[in-house]
């Protein structure tokens, strides 16, 4: 969190951050989709290195772990919504504004998420 950041606004802060994100990962895989079906290279040989396989399956994966980074502060705020934001769902401990502050989604505190 940012100073004096509500954790409804830094929620609301990494959310935008990640739909952001999602879109710009959107267009690269979109891109990569487009120049494959452009492009005659033997994919498995490519003299590059990466092959156009690779780096799809890399945006892809990327962009499948910011979906579910959405999910998460979904989650939180639903949590935020219904009083038990904040609160370890494991042990019912405080989760530390520390914690919170670094991963706004955190569900667990700092022990139970060893």
């Amino acid at each position: 969190m940012h100073d004096a950041e509500s954790p409804r606004e830094a929620l609301q802060r990494a959310r935008h951050e990640t739909e952001l994100q999602i879109a710009a990962l959107t267009r690269d895989l979109t891109g990569v989709i487009d120049a494959s079906r452009s492009s005659n290279a033997d994919d498995e040989h490519d003299p590059e290195g990466a092959t156009i396989a690779f780096e799809r399956a890399q945006v892809a994966a990327l962009l499948s772990a910011a979906r579910r980074r959405l999910a998460e502060l979904d989650a939180a705020g639903e949590r935020l919504d219904g009083g038990t934001y904040g609160r370890c769902e494991r042990c019912g401990s405080p989760i530390p504004a520390e914690r919170l502050a670094v991963r706004p989604s955190a569900r667990t505190c700092v022990s139970c998420a060893r």
